[in-house]
Order: C-alpha cells, then sequence, then structure tokens
C-alpha cells in the first residue's frame, strides 16, 4: 500500500525537474508522484508528459506560488502521507523510506523533515529553529526534535495538516513551511528530523536576497506571527518593524534590501491590507490549538 503522495511544485522548471524525478523513480518505497505546475511556459509540461516515470500532474491556470500550488494539491492528496518537495531538490533513494520509518516511530509527529544539502556539500537545513524575534530559521545541526520543518522536503500526516486548516495559499512564497508547522505545534504536534539526504540547488525558481525575495518574506514573518504568535509578541515586532522603517532615512543608505524604505513600505501596507482577515485567521487558529501560544513560544523562541 501507498502510503505517500509525494507532492512537486514547478514553475519554469524545465532545466531542473528531470533530475528531480529521476530521483523520485529511484525511490525504494513505493510512493504517489504529484507534480504541480505553476502555469509555466519553457517546456516544463512537455518533460513532465515525457518522463519515464510518468508523474500525474496538475496544471494551475496561473501561478500561485509555492503555498499556492501546495494548497491545491493537499485536495487531491488521497494517501496518509504527503510529502513536499522543490522541484531543484534531488533526494537520495531511501530519502522517502526513512521519512516515513521516522514518522512511524514518532506517534505523536505529525511532520519530519529532512537533512538539504547544498551541491557544495554545505547543510542547508536540517529543519526551522524559532528565533528569539520570531523568525524561522534554518537549522544546519542535526537535532532530533526542531520547531518546524523546512518545506523544501519533509513529510506531513494528511490529517493532522487538514485538521490545523491546512497550507496558508495566500503566502505565495516563503513561510507556509514555519506557519504550518507553528500551527501543528499548537495543537500539540511534534515536528522531527531524520537523516533523509536530499541536495538542493536552492533559489532555483526565486532568488534569494532579490527585492521580491524580501518582500515576500518580510511579509509572510509579520503575518505569522499575528497569526500564531502571543500578542503581546506579534504587535511588538510589527511595530518594530514600523518603527524601523521611519527612522530608515535617518541612517543613510541601506545595506541590505530588506532595509529600503520603499520594499518596507509594501511590506507594511500588504499586511495592513490583509489585517482584517488574518485576524479572522487568528481566532481560527486559536479555536484548533490545545496548547497555550505563550506556552509554545517560551518553549521554543530563541532555543
Amino acid at each position: 500500500m501507498t502510503s505517500t503522495t509525494v507532492v512537486v511544485v514547478t514553475w519554469r522548471g524545465a532545466a531542473h525537474i528531470t533530475a528531480c524525478l529521476d530521483a523520485l523513480a529511484a525511490q525504494t518505497r513505493a510512493h504517489r508522484t504529484l507534480v504541480v505546475d505553476n502555469a509555466s511556459d519553457d517546456g516544463t509540461a512537455a518533460l513532465l508528459a515525457a518522463h519515464p516515470s510518468k508523474p500525474e500532474v496538475l496544471r494551475l491556470r496561473r501561478n500561485t506560488g509555492y503555498a499556492g500550488a501546495m494548497a491545491a494539491a493537499l485536495d487531491k492528496v488521497d494517501t496518509p502521507l504527503m510529502a513536499w518537495l522543490n522541484d531543484d531538490a534531488a533526494p537520495t533513494p531511501d530519502w522517502l523510506a526513512t521519512c516515513e520509518d521516522t514518522l512511524t516511530k514518532a506517534p505523536l509527529a505529525a511532520a519530519v523533515s529532512a537533512r538539504l544539502t547544498l551541491p557544495d556539500g554545505t547543510v542547508q537545513s536540517t529543519g526551522v529553529r524559532l528565533t528569539a524575534d520570531g523568525h524561522g530559521a534554518d537549522l544546519p545541526e542535526p537535532v532530533e526534535e526542531v520547531f518546524g520543518f523546512c518545506g523544501g522536503a519533509a513529510v506531513l500526516d494528511v490529517e493532522a495538516l487538514r485538521s490545523v486548516g491546512g497550507v496558508p495559499a495566500s503566502y505565495f512564497c516563503y513561510y507556509e513551511d514555519t506557519d504550518t508547522a507553528w500551527r501543528l505545534r499548537l495543537a500539540g504536534w511534534d515536528v522531527v528530523s531524520a537523516e533523509a539526504d536530499v541536495t538542493h540547488e536552492h533559489g532555483a525558481s526565486t532568488l534569494p536576497g532579490s527585492a521580491r525575495f524580501h518582500l515576500w518574506n518580510e511579509r509572510n514573518r509579520l503575518l505569522t506571527l499575528l497569526r500564531c504568535a502571543p500578542r503581546a509578541v506579534a504587535i511588538r515586532q510589527l511595530v518594530k518593524f514600523a518603527v524601523l522603517t521611519l527612522v530608515l532615512p535617518l541612517r543613510g543608505k541601506p545595506a541590505a534590501p530588506n532595509f529600503r524604505l520603499s520594499l518596507r513600505c509594501r511590506v507594511l501596507g500588504a499586511v495592513a491590507a490583509r489585517l482584517p482577515r488574518t485576524l479572522v485567521e487568528r481566532r481560527s487558529v486559536g479555536r484548533r490549538a490545545t496548547l497555550g501560544r505563550g506556552a509554545v513560544w517560551e518553549a521554543w523562541a530563541g532555543n
């Protein structure tokens, strides 16, 4: 019996998705492969149709980002487990088996994060930690339990995922994994790490460090805090972001794109526009929670 649907999200992935599909075809554990194509226009569709593994394809009419595509895929998943896999990631043959077995041995866990390694051999992530100011940051050191999973390569319990509200589709890209892990933890689930290796090109579809990257990253961090963090923490971090934005003109030329006044004003505008909806979502997250926001924050923030 197949336990896992491996979901691969792609957008203009013609240059690298074949390596991903080849690696999935070599897995030692049977699975279903579902590729969500975010309206690629670079020949990706032809490559998917021609690949010997014959993956199922869900082609979307527009680019909905990683978060939107994962949310669309969740509606099509009919297996107990769902793997999230970037299209520029190539797992070793035992990746899926190791992740499935790790979850089996940890009955209180709803997600397992794989070990992502960059092409130069540098470990990118074994999971996600929660910083003292509410950032989700990659954790390169191997630890058994992590705050959250890295969405580039992870396996999740589908029933648990659906019970906490699924994937935040409106995020488009970035922090959908941290937000999801946070809601799982609020609902009483654990997240673990596994020595399941995946080589990750990283940033093949989006350019880390670009203005667009920082816009999505900063916006979604603040939205995640508003949805999941204790009220005082969320307000403090939002005010801190706004105050720093206001004083930027006094500090001279910014050293990094995420400290550019125009970008940060766009972030604040986007958060303000989404605030009514986000507060409704916060109440929904609270209703599903079995642990207090403060308890989860104290246990993981800065640790």
